[in-house]
């Protein structure tokens, strides 16, 4: 520990030398991560709290803004959806502008991110096609599950004219919004269980449909970063079906700048005792080392991160992650 404690301030000290001014202000850790309602905030606290130095989990619109804020040195690492990852690393979609991010590198995935439909029951809801001119919550510019949202609509032909309403109300307003009538349905791309949508199921009468159909299919098979996912049953309500839909995974992020020694520090800290880390979280419940380090990772990983898993034999080829595939590599990963 003395050790490890000993490299971490060394990386620590470089960080802060090459930091911008203001990062260098409070010489502080900085995890980017989302809306206090949802799991990226609960794995910013996480890390913090393995990491037991100074650390901050700083909220923020979500995804995209991570990973802007990445790109521009103002976190050390931050927590991104895999699809929006992918955008940034090719420049695509909501990247466009600002051109491929070259410098953008993967430590490694945590959980899986379902793309969730939650509505009224009093609303006869009963699709995705039934929003048709219904007042929707498709969440806050920057956080990816408007990112989710408006590529589904893309995929099926449709665009936000579709509802009577498209509010862009953050997570940690929309069940409340809902619960007041204001909206009919709310969408969030989130880890379960999630306190937010508890909140809809419990105190407004709400429910969690199927997001299923051609568009759907369509999106799995041919983006990388999207699969097949299930919400199971009676994680919110003992009447509460398992309900399928397709999602993404939740990755953590960092600059190539950022020193090595700091990275090799925070993949340490969650892998040296993954089932401590797991234990923070239901949503964590099924992470293996194997998947952690393969799934939904489109930047090349860090050199710090590579260097921990090529220490714990995960993954011994040089170029191993050069097209961010080492499938053939962690077979004795746990």
């Amino acid at each position: 520990m003395k050790a490890l404690s000993g490299l971490l301030a060394i990386g620590l000290a470089s960080l802060f030398l090459f930091s911008p001014p203001a990062a260098q202000a409070d010489k502080t850790l900085i995890i980017g991560t989302a809306s206090s309602a949802g799991v990226y905030h609960v794995t910013g606290r996480t890390l913090c709290r393995l990491l037991d130095l100074p650390c901050t989990a700083q909220t923020s619109d979500g995804s995209a803004a991570n990973l802007q804020a990445v790109r521009q040195g103002e976190v050390t690492v931050a927590l991104a959806q895999s699809d929006l990852q992918y955008y940034a690393v090719s420049g695509t979609e909501g990247f466009r502008d600002a051109g491929p991010d070259a410098s953008l590198r993967s430590l490694f995935s945590v959980h899986g991110e379902p793309f969730t439909l939650v509505v009224r029951r009093d609303s006869g809801i009963e699709a995705f096609d039934d929003l048709r001119q219904r007042a929707v919550n498709v969440g806050n510019p920057g956080s990816g599950q408007r990112a989710t949202m408006m590529t589904l609509l893309e995929a099926k032909g449709w665009t936000l004219g579709e509802f009577s309403l498209a509010n862009d109300l953050p997570a940690d307003q929309q069940s409340l919004e809902l619960c007041h009538g204001n909206v009919d349905a709310m969408v969030y791309t989130v880890g379960h269980p999630n306190a937010s949508i508890e909140q809809a199921i419990r105190l407004c009468d709400a429910a969690i449909i199927d997001v299923s159909g051609e568009a759907v299919e369509r999106l799995v098979e041919e983006a990388p970063y999207f699969t097949r996912a299930t919400i199971p049953a009676g994680i919110y309500a003992p009447d509460q079906p398992a309900v399928d839909t397709f999602g993404v995974r939740a990755t953590l992020v960092a600059s190539e700048a950022t020193p090595p020694e700091v990275i090799h520090t925070i993949v340490a800290a969650v892998f040296d005792d993954l089932e401590h880390f797991k234990s923070y979280h239901p949503a964590y419940g099924d992470l293996t080392a194997a998947s952690m380090i393969t799934e939904g990772l489109s930047a090349p990983l860090h050199p710090g991160a590579l260097r921990y898993y090529r220490e714990r034999g995960w993954i011994e080829a040089e170029d191993a992650m050069e097209d961010a595939a080492v499938d053939d590599a962690v077979e004795d990963a746990g």
